[in-house]
This record gives C-alpha cells, sequence and structure tokens, in this order.
C-alpha cells in the first residue's frame, strides 16, 4: 500500500483528477494556478467548511468516501441556504506523509460523488503536510438572477419552515458512540447526509424571506436566522413528528428523539422563513412562526425557553 510520501503531492493530484469529467459550467478545471467557472449570474456565492479528523469524522466510524461525500455535502448545503446552485468545489488537504494514498483517493471519490450528484466539478485544491488529517472544502454558486436568501429577512408574522430531516445524524452518532453500528439508517445519516439542495432555489423562488442550512441544530441556526433578522423565532414541537425509526433507537439508548430532532446538527436541512400568505414549496412543512423580539431576539419551544442547549458550538465550554 503507497502513502502520500511515496507517490508525492503532484502524484496524488494526477490521481485523484485523472478521467474525472467536468461539467459545462468549468471553463478550466485542475493543471493551472487557478480554475476558471463560469458565474452567467455576474455574482458568485462562496462558502468554506473545515473537517478536522477526530473532530468531525472518524476513520473507524466511517469510510474515506463517506467522508469525503460528508464534505462536500455540508458546503454544498449552504450554496443551497443562500437560494443559490452551486457550480464548483474547491479542496483543500492537509494530513500526515504517512497517510494511505487509498483513503485520500477514497476521499477524492467521495468528494466526486457528491459534485457530481448535483451536477458540479472539484476545479481544483491543495495538499499541505499536517500532523492530522484535515479536509477544507470551498464551494461556489450561481443565484440565477435572483437575490440571495440571507438570515436576516425574516419578520413578525412569517411561517417557519423546514425541508429535509433533523435528527437522524444525532441518533447515529449515539449508537456509534455507544459502539453499534446499526440500525444502518440513522448511522447513515450520520456518515452521510442527505441535505435537500433543490430545495434551497425552490425556496427562493417561493419568496422566502430568510433561510439557513441546519448544520449545529435546529434550535441553535434558527437562533443564529432569529440574531440576524432581530426576532423572535417560536417552534411547534407537535409539528415535529418523530419518525418511527428514531423512536425505536431513541427508546433502546434511553434517549428522547424531540431533543435530536431540535438540537442534533450535521443532517443538513434547510429552515426558512416565509411571507404568511405565501404557498410552501413541496417537500417545505411549516414548524413555527416568527414574533416580534420583544425582550430581544432568538428562539422558544412552544411558546417557552428550551431548557437543553440549544445545538453543538465547537468552542463552548
Amino acid at each position: 500500500m503507497n502513502t502520500l510520501d511515496e507517490v508525492g503531492e503532484f502524484g496524488l493530484i494526477a490521481r485523484v483528477t485523472a478521467n474525472r469529467r467536468q461539467p459545462a459550467g468549468t471553463l478550466l478545471g485542475p493543471g493551472d494556478d487557478a480554475a476558471v467557472v463560469a458565474a452567467p449570474d455576474g455574482r458568485v456565492v462562496a462558502c468554506t467548511d473545515v473537517l478536522v479528523e477526530a473532530v468531525h469524522f472518524r476513520l473507524d466510524w466511517s469510510t474515506p468516501e463517506q467522508v469525503g461525500r460528508k464534505a462536500a455535502a455540508a458546503n454544498l448545503a449552504d450554496v443551497a441556504a443562500m437560494g443559490a446552485v452551486p457550480t464548483a468545489l474547491l479542496v483543500g488537504l492537509a494530513c500526515p506523509a504517512s497517510t494511505p494514498v487509498e483513503t485520500l483517493e477514497g476521499l477524492a471519490d467521495g468528494l466526486w460523488a457528491e459534485a457530481t450528484a448535483v451536477g458540479v466539478g472539484l476545479v481544483g485544491g491543495d495538499v499541505a503536510s499536517s500532523a492530522t488529517l484535515v479536509v477544507s472544502v470551498t464551494a461556489l454558486g450561481d443565484l440565477e438572477g435572483r437575490e440571495p436568501v440571507t438570515r436576516s429577512g425574516a419578520r413578525p408574522g412569517d411561517v417557519v419552515a423546514l425541508c429535509g430531516r433533523v435528527g437522524w445524524a444525532a441518533a447515529g452518532l449515539a449508537v456509534l458512540s455507544r459502539g453499534f453500528r446499526s440500525p444502518v439508517a440513522v448511522v447513515g445519516a450520520h456518515r452521510v447526509p442527505e441535505p435537500p439542495y433543490a430545495a434551497g432555489p425552490q425556496a427562493a423562488i417561493a419568496g422566502a424571506t430568510a433561510m439557513i442550512d441546519v448544520s449545529d441544530g435546529l434550535l441553535a441556526d434558527l437562533g443564529h436566522l432569529a440574531q440576524a433578522s432581530g426576532v423572535l423565532v417560536d417552534v411547534r414541537s407537535p409539528t415535529l413528528q418523530v419518525p418511527a425509526r428514531l423512536a425505536e433507537v431513541a427508546s433502546a439508548l434511553g434517549a428522547d428523539p424531540l431533543h435530536w430532532m431540535l438540537t442534533g446538527g450535521e443532517d443538513h436541512a434547510l429552515a426558512a422563513t416565509f411571507p404568511p400568505d405565501a404557498t410552501l414549496p413541496p417537500g417545505w412543512t411549516a414548524i413555527g412562526r416568527v414574533c416580534e423580539a420583544g425582550d430581544g431576539p432568538g428562539v422558544l419551544v412552544d411558546g417557552r425557553p428550551y431548557a437543553e442547549p440549544a445545538g453543538w458550538d465547537h468552542f463552548a465550554r
């Protein structure tokens, strides 16, 4: 099994870019100092996420390909949350020289698989030496002539809506943390999220006033939206119907499935606010209301503050 120090930086790049097909929007792909990507709108949506081994993923829990797909999905979901359509990915990779090339090829396969699924290319990146395996992905997107849907547009009276699953990745993490590898449905949700990419542009077309990717937890991310908009968001828990599989896993682990749904991250669902008279696009479900901030912006559950931590914070003590 070859390692990175044996094949070298440029040998690795040659391996992971060979025979890869780029979409029409990639005008110039890997091989030069920079790529050239079409921007028909004249504006480019851009975002970056960093995944660190033992913080965001474990290779004894996930395959390299699954990690690659997860890294791509986290960024592609952010583009969708702006109401944009993804156009390209760039990847920065840092790892020990002793890393097996097979591991890095698996990461690349996963990145390419998720990119291809949404019709974008992996157009460039960089490789560096590091004591820890780190994957940094930058995604680009096109607004197609629309205004970006930001976090700051929610207004009192708006409907709060959700598209995509929540709580599944948290359930998968709980299962893996107990040393189990099943049920496959929840473990798979932790390993590879399934963001509703198309729902972002659809929400923008339907008149969404604010939108956010649910990466840290539904309440935590709605809290970011509430702060940016200067409003209070009230989530109605009865609207969050607990799937049977989550209920079963929670019962087996002695956990609360609703807590997973309210605070669990990494499913990359989309949460948005819509005018009260708007017709929600297919797949979107109303889960609450936007209210006047009163004593200050924030998030309530059934009219009350939620007693538990609202979601993930890298630097919380």
